[in-house]
């Protein structure tokens, strides 16, 4: 089976590119830290959003990408979503498009039960009106309990056991929270007691499906954008190895420099197939989808953190300091790397899978 993307598919993601490095570059990232000093330079009190490409992105259709026509979207799948969230990675933007363009789409389109209330949803998310964060708090699949930008967004959905419920942030009690990546401005969510019938989206059986879907699209996610982060930080590196001079020469040329490069680009290299699988995977309803999902992450994970460490060693002292850009795409990676499941519990996870056949 071929995994490579279609020409159609290229070319909107290079439209994807051109729009992100006009909206969202160092500048805006800088802009997005609620702490000025941390983020190396910018205004300061940022929420985690960049709003100009948050708008664009709506404009573009990318929110509504896998949203039924019937409710204003593309209708297109998780094969056309996922090379648009490695060009979001490749920018770091903070904006919450996989939870709200996948994870909430995947979630709403399976609440039968509440078809007019999530069709609703699912055309403010088409429109670019709403906006989406995601809680995994109990139940069959790794918790995860912090949602990004949260006091920014419309709605929270809160998968808890075989329970979804979608919520207004105004009506949980969220801590904000330190994170490396600043730019995320980072709050917890601790389980709710106070959720009634008001806010269920799915219960039952359809509640714990269309968990597991979520969680699989929220994994993915976080893999495609590691995929990006790692590409744009082996290009800075890449870039600076070839300006940087010592003993009259570039850095580049020395052998140990392209070693750790060479090694970190086939980590990203043998990572990226995984992670279109495993869209594929998703998009044609595959019985070992999550079980792809899985090796997608780990190996993504792996690749963000040995292109990381490549980067910072070949960028020397200047690397450590927050003026210098390369530290805006390097703590989103290893933000991401640990969300939603890290290398061992994907590791672990596709290992119960294969014992389980």
């Amino acid at each position: 089976m071929r995994f490579a993307l279609t020409e159609e598919q290229i070319e909107f993601r290079a439209v994807v590119r051109g729009l992100l490095a006009d909206t969202c570059g160092p500048d805006e990232l800088r802009a997005a830290w609620p702490d000025a000093e941390l983020a190396g330079g910018g205004p300061g009190g940022g929420n985690g959003r960049v709003p100009g490409a948050w708008s664009a992105l709506a404009e573009m259709g990318v929110l509504g990408i896998m949203v039924p026509e019937a409710n204003g979207g593309l209708e297109m799948t998780q094969e056309d979503l996922v090379p648009l969230l490695i060009e979001a990675g490749w920018a770091a933007l903070p904006d919450p498009v996989s939870a709200t363009a996948g994870v909430a789409v995947t979630l709403l389109a399976q609440a039968t039960d509440s078809e007019k209330r999530a069709g609703e949803l699912l055309a403010g998310i088409a429109a670019g009106e709403l906006s989406f964060g995601c809680a995994f708090l109990a139940g069959r699949v790794a918790t995860s309990n912090f949602v990004p930008a949260a006091t920014s967004l419309d709605q929270i959905l809160l998968c808890v056991n075989d329970q979804v419920h979608v919520v207004g942030p105004a009506s949980l009690p969220l801590e904000r929270v330190q994170s490396v990546d600043g730019a995320r401005d980072l709050f917890r969510i601790d389980l709710v007691d106070q959720l009634d019938n008001s806010t269920v989206l799915l219960t039952g059986e359809a509640a714990e499906s269309a968990t597991r879907s979520a969680f699989d699209f929220a994994a993915l996610g976080a893999a495609a954008e590691l995929i990006g982060l790692s590409r744009r930080m082996l290009e800075m590196t890449v870039l600076y190895a070839t300006e940087r001079k010592q003993f009259g020469v570039q850095i580049g040329s020395f052998q140990a420099v392209k070693h750790h490069l060479t090694n970190a680009s086939l980590a990203v290299e043998f990572a990226e197939p995984l992670v279109l699988r495993a869209a594929n995977s998703l998009a044609l309803g595959n019985p070992q989808a999550s079980v792809h999902v899985s090796m997608a992450k780990a190996k993504a994970s792996a690749a963000a953190k040995a292109a990381a460490a490549a980067s910072l060693q070949v960028h020397g002292a200047i690397g450590y300091t927050v003026e210098y850009d390369l530290h805006l795409y390097m703590k989103r990676s290893w933000a991401l790397a640990g969300e939603f499941g890290d290398v061992e519990f994907h590791r672990r996870r596709v290992s119960d899978e294969l014992l389980a056949i």
